[in-house]
């Protein structure tokens, strides 16, 4: 019982410190949704990202044919240039994975591109949260497109359209 007290307290508690936080709610994936530079730089990404794959898919497929035809033939070698061919396919293979990783891979140049079109759009929307927030005394900032945990706020705290406002 008395730990039931306890913890009605401290619920009691933290709900009347929340209560007195001033916050806001912001949908930030509908803010970078209405700049078009913003979608500009997706589509650019994208495209950038359809022409690389073709690029690596046509490597993974230089590997393939190489071994296809290995093993069309392998009966007709010897042993050493079956070694030397299955050499070549692994070499082959391990530079394809390689490029693969250097364009798609967390430092690949896909990465860098993002990074480079995308970073500055952040840095202004955050930006303009940020100012925003100071400007009317908010505490804080609820992202609700990033949280799936918000299973309820009120529209009389989401000030989305007004810093989609602020950023035009």
């Amino acid at each position: 019982m008395k730990r039931m007290i306890v913890a009605l307290v401290a619920l009691v508690l933290s709900v009347t410190a929340v209560s007195a936080q001033n916050y806001m709610v912001v949908d930030s994936e509908k803010i970078f949704k209405s700049i078009t530079s913003y979608n500009n730089a997706l589509n650019q990404l994208e495209t950038l990202a359809q022409e690389y794959q073709a690029r690596v898919d046509a490597k993974f497929q230089e590997v393939e044919n190489l071994y296809n035809n290995y093993v069309a033939q392998r009966a007709a070698l010897s042993d050493s240039m079956r070694q030397q061919r299955e050499n070549q396919i692994l070499q082959l293979e391990k530079e394809a994975t390689e490029y693969q990783e250097s364009i798609f891979g967390t430092e690949g140049e896909l990465m860098k591109k993002r990074m480079e079109l995308i970073q500055p759009i952040q840095k202004r929307v955050f930006q303009a949260i940020e100012n925003f927030s100071k400007q009317y005394g908010y505490d804080l900032v609820i992202d609700i497109s990033a949280n799936p945990t918000v299973l309820y706020y009120s529209t009389r705290v989401d000030f989305t359209q007004r810093i989609i406002d602020a950023l035009k």
